[in-house]
């Protein structure tokens, strides 16, 4: 950024015309500024995180705790099991007991007086830093606020249950190790870092004064680390691995156009099948995978062909590919939006693909049913504070086709099982998305049956009771 700032100064110096060099040196110094805020609030979250000692959000730490008392979905049943009492060591389930054994004479019991205890829900798709911040906000640059709204809605997050997330795009690392070092109360969090994308494919935000790129200088998105754009392998190689060396424990790769950049249509693709191939290689080296972002079928089959362990959206998927998918085993990450009412208001061309995307919905489910696609659930709420409390009914949207059962565990353990696919690169050695003896202590205690209403989840203010992640109770209203 301090690089732009010059680059402008220079302009501005050197402008054959007078009247362009007050422009010019306004813009150096508007960049000069947004690069200081930008350091210093990377910078102070770093510091804060590595430095500070952690506060007491959560209510603890308490080594033994004894949920007793509670009718267990462990995340992988149809049904619920009655008098069974849960025990938390530190962040781990210690044991899960239907003998109802006398507690340790130093743990702290809650009696959940046969409420339902459940593991805490996983979001396979969401973006931390810009799920609550208007895009209007975030293209003004300053990171400070984006900064102070994330972490307001990190809370909300976790609070409306979401102990998991896996942000699939965004500067998120140093926001992820405050939270990891209890700087700042949120959800775990499966970064990407910043989504990989060519000139011209989705996430390649770029005013047209940033292109073509001076002497290969990065543009504000890149500098930022909301986008990387890649138009050799070379290129694409480093920047999966700039990705890997943050701290990325998998990669999100561009394969198409999207929804929210208004110039890259759904139809399009972006890499060829052997660059896809070129960066699923380097995740491969890294013991982890790549996840692809596409829409359109084509798109969708060259992801696959190239070796892709997950495709994003897919929407606008035909039969020949799902059946592809299925056969490969290729993971499903994708999305039950229905309406406006899913999504931050749109406008020319995006609320076109908007509604391609609204009417690929009901499609997109009957393939996997039909072809036995190894699905995945997330919300991919962006840029609106209105929406983001809506992430519990996006969940609830799937018993348009799921049993209220089948719906909990896609949010909980099959989830997980796409999070394992990290593999080496899990910041999180250890189970999640279960209730079972050795897992991590991530578990929700609910006023009523999800077995029976699903739609419990989407008032947790009420119906959520209690919320305990990595052993520490966030909140406990009995």
């Amino acid at each position: 950024m301090l690089r732009l700032g010059r680059k402008y100064q220079h302009l501005a110096h050197g402008a054959g015309c007078a009247c362009f060099s007050p422009v010019l040196q306004e813009a150096s110094r508007r960049l000069d500024a947004f690069s200081r805020r930008y350091f210093l609030a990377g910078a102070g979250a770093a510091a804060m995180a590595g430095m500070m000692p952690a506060p007491s959000f959560a209510q603890g730490p308490v080594s033994k705790v004894l949920l007793s008392k509670v009718r267990l979905f462990d995340g992988k049943s149809d049904t619920l099991r009655a008098g069974v009492q849960v025990l938390i060591e530190g962040n781990r389930i210690a044991s899960v007991d239907t003998t109802n054994s006398p507690p340790p004479s130093d743990a702290t019991v809650i009696d959940c007086g046969d409420r339902v205890l459940m593991p805490g829900m996983i979001d396979a798709h969401w973006h931390t830093l810009y799920a609550a911040v208007p895009l209007a906000v975030i293209a003004t640059g300053d990171p400070g606020f984006v900064f102070s709204a994330s972490t307001a809605e990190a809370e909300r997050t976790l609070m409306r249950g979401f102990t998991t997330v896996r942000d699939l795009g965004s500067p998120v690392f140093s926001f992820k190790q405050a939270i990891d070092s209890g700087v700042i109360p949120g959800p775990r969090i499966f970064p990407s870092g910043a989504m990989i994308t060519t000139s011209g494919g989705h996430g390649d935000l770029r005013m047209p004064s940033e292109i073509p790129p001076d002497s290969g200088r990065l543009s504000v998105s890149e500098l930022v680390g909301a986008a990387a754009i890649a138009d050799s392998i070379g290129d694409l190689k480093q920047r999966v691995r700039e990705q890997l060396l943050q701290g990325a424990s998998q990669v999100k790769i561009v394969g198409g156009g999207g929804v929210s950049s208004p110039r890259s249509p759904l139809d399009m693709s972006t890499f060829s099948e052997d660059e896809l191939r070129a960066a699923i290689d380097v995740a491969r080296d890294w013991n982890t995978y790549v996840t692809v972002h596409a829409y359109a079928p084509n798109t969708v089959q060259r992801a696959i062909a190239a070796g892709a362990a997950c495709v994003e959206h897919a929407h606008l998927m035909d039969e020949e590919t799902a059946r592809i998918m299925a056969e490969k085993g290729v993971w499903l990450s994708t999305q039950p939006f229905l309406s406006t009412e899913d999504v931050a208001p749109q406008s020319g061309p995006s609320a076109e693909r908007m509604h391609q995307v609204f009417a690929g919905t009901p499609r997109i489910y009957e393939l996997i049913r039909k072809h036995g696609i190894k699905a995945a659930w997330g919300s991919d709420v962006l840029f609106s504070p209105e929406i983001t409390p809506r992430q519990g009914i996006m969940l609830t949207h799937l018993s348009n086709w799921y049993t209220n059962a089948e719906t909990l565990r896609m949010a909980t353990s099959v989830n997980a099982e796409l999070l394992a696919l990290s593999n080496l690169r899990t910041p999180y050695p250890g189970k999640l998305g279960v209730i079972e003896e050795g897992a991590f202590a991530d578990m929700l205690v609910l006023d009523g049956n999800p077995l029976e209403d699903i739609h419990l989840i989407e008032d947790p203010a009420k119906n959520l009771v209690v919320i305990m992640k990595d052993g520490r109770i966030h909140k406990n209203t009995l």
